[in-house]
């Protein structure tokens, strides 16, 4: 979502602000800009559209000023147009958000009774023209910003300037995350560490309900009611260094190819390779004792949650509740406080996610987080941390997060069953032996069927609507393959599981349809080629992915067939999913859509 960045420097800060934004363009925006105060006066650049174009506006007209802050906006409220970018600025004092002030409109027509006049048709003005109405009160900047927030509700973040008072920036948190960032006589404000990562490590992070005054060489930090606070110090380990495309064309690419690397990363983490075993989990999540397991997360990391609950019920015969997280954290759902829960979420900032988090901590349910950034508010508020390992991921559409998620909920599943007894020391080993093979086989298929899918990827583009069908594991997989191509190609996609065909999706199917379908030769097999005929004997334009025992097997035509090594049960959805990733990309560079940032589309979901 929207992104922030602040400094109080010892040298100009335009530059570096714009250079912050662009560690910030994963997140997802439409339109940027900045502000500074330089001899007293307030200045400000803002554009529509990619920070390109804010850098040409910058040359144009270049901000001075030792003291700035900078946004990314993800549009909300108002239309994606630089009269609606950030920073806004009313009578001296300028605002960035990020998130959503729920009560803008009672605000916002409460405020013109007095006068206000707005500018912009976002939610964000009520927080400047607040602020400004209780200076013109007569209040000190740091009343006005406590008494600002008491009015609001929602979830967002705050950065602040007023042009009366040059060394200080003004912050708050309420749900979207906020990191204060320490160095040498100055001081610096960014929505993740990886914003701050070349300024400096030594960080400290709002919790909700905090709002911080920042000056050169301090901050002041005050809870909801307005008293000091202390929150602790720490060294990120975050780093910009990694964050560039190589020699890839883009960041999605790039990170498909770093599958193999990052699983074996994670991989050692959970799995004792030369032992064949699990390796022993020193957490506080005791998976013997609980009596089912709650699972909850939004898009893709739900349907690695999916495909989780699968092996969770199969290899520790654990029953599994899943929602995705939107819809959990209202259902009033009850819960045995013997069940424990898991949260997924690469950025670990959902704010879904965490809603949910808290309601089942509330509950008395021990609770783990599976997530990419160990530093983020739902691993820190998590029992128990599962991390992924899978290092930043700057592509919107997830790829290495999800096999990574995979990997560590196999290995967890496989865990569970060794501590509830529900798979055998042989069963344990066989299992881990198929994991650990998997950065291998990764290398292989990405090597092996790249021009297969370029090949199919062409053709493909030429469709508006593609179906994929799978069935155990393989239907959450389908969901997942449909869910790559809308979101990076702009292709309507749909996944369904392969049995539900008949009970409606089979009526959209004609010659003018493309049916991909996910089918390793598992015992589920010779059912899925049962839909797969049905498929074909309509005209529709089969697709098959299967491995080479489902080939030999299958004597149906196909439009493609794209084929993989023979594979364990356990790992074929993690290995499946690289033809549909690879899939989904090279349709979107023969479209020529924005690969690594697809339209209203964001990285991080901090709102609701």
């Amino acid at each position: 979502m929207c992104g922030i960045v602040g400094i109080v420097g010892r040298h100009p800060v335009s530059q570096r602000l714009l250079d912050a934004l662009k560690r910030l363009e994963y997140r997802g925006y439409d339109s940027a800009g900045v502000a500074t105060i330089s001899g007293g006066t307030l200045e400000r650049c803002r554009a529509q559209g990619k920070l390109v174009n804010l850098e040409m506006r910058l040359k144009e007209q270049p901000l001075n000023g030792f003291i700035g802050i900078g946004h990314t906006r993800w549009a909300t409220h108002g239309a994606p147009t630089e009269r609606n970018a950030h920073p806004h600025i009313i009578d001296g004092i300028a605002v960035v958000h990020n998130g959503i002030i729920e009560n803008f409109a009672e605000l916002k027509a409460e405020l013109e009774e007095t006068g206000a006049d707005f500018e912009t048709s976002t939610d964000s003005e009520v927080v400047a023209h607040l602020l400004a109405k209780y200076r013109r009160d007569g209040m000190s900047g740091q009343e006005a910003m406590h008494e600002m927030l008491k009015r609001l509700r929602g979830a967002f973040s705050l950065a602040i300037l007023f042009q009366d008072d040059p060394s200080t920036i003004m912050a708050a948190r309420n749900g979207p995350p906020l990191v204060i960032g320490h160095g040498d006589g100055e001081m610096f404000l960014g929505s993740d560490p990886i914003t701050l990562a070349p300024l400096t490590n030594e960080v400290t992070y709002l919790v909700d309900g905090d709002w911080a005054v920042v000056g050169k060489t301090d901050i002041r930090i005050f809870d909801s009611e307005g008293n000091a606070v202390t929150r602790p110090r720490c060294t990120s380990t975050a780093s910009a260094d990694r964050v560039t495309k190589g020699d890839y064309d883009h960041f999605m690419e790039k990170e498909i190819h770093e599958q193999p690397e990052v699983i074996a990363r994670a991989l050692a983490r959970y799995v004792d390779i030369a032992g064949h075993r699990v390796a022993p989990l020193s957490t506080g999540m005791d998976f013997a004792n609980v009596s089912s397991l709650v699972i909850s997360a939004c898009g893709t990391a739900y349907l690695a949650g999916l495909i989780g609950k699968y092996w969770f019920e199969r290899y520790a015969r654990l029953s599994v509740e899943i929602d995705v997280a939107s819809e959990f954290r209202y259902r009033d759902i009850p819960l045995s406080p013997h069940a424990a829960a898991l949260f997924i979420s690469q950025s670990g900032e959902t704010a879904d996610t965490l809603a949910s988090l808290r309601y089942c901590k509330g509950h008395g349910l021990k609770v783990g987080a599976v997530v990419n950034t160990s530093e983020s508010t739902i691993a820190r508020e998590a029992d128990v941390i599962f991390p992924i390992l899978a290092g930043p991921e700057i592509g919107v559409a997830s790829t290495k997060a999800f096999t990574c998620q995979l990997a560590v909920l196999a290995a967890l599943a496989v865990g569970a069953g060794r501590a509830r007894g529900t798979i055998t020391e042989e069963e344990e080993r066989q299992l881990v032996m198929s994991l650990a093979e998997m950065p291998r086989i990764m290398t292989q298929v990405l090597r092996n069927i790249q021009p297969k899918i370029q090949l199919l990827s062409r053709e493909l583009s030429e469709f508006p609507h593609v179906l994929y069908l799978g069935r155990g594991t393989s239907f959450p997989l389908a969901m997942e393959g449909a869910l790559k191509l809308k979101e990076i190609s702009y292709i309507h996609a749909e996944g369904y599981a392969a049995g539900e065909l008949k009970h409606g999706p089979i009526a959209l199917v004609d010659e003018k349809v493309p049916v991909i379908i996910i089918a390793p030769h598992d015992r589920f097999f010779e059912k899925t080629v049962s839909n797969m005929q049905e498929v074909a004997a309509r005209g529709g334009l089969v697709i098959l992915i299967t491995d080479e025992r489902g080939a030999a097997s299958s004597k149906l035509e196909t439009m493609h067939t794209i084929v993989l090594p023979n594979l364990e049960e356990i790992v074929a959805p993690i290995i499946f999913s690289l033809p549909l990733q690879l899939l989904a990309y090279h349709v979107a560079v023969f479209k020529g859509t924005d690969v690594d940032q697809p339209r209203n589309l964001a990285k991080s979901v901090t709102v609701e």
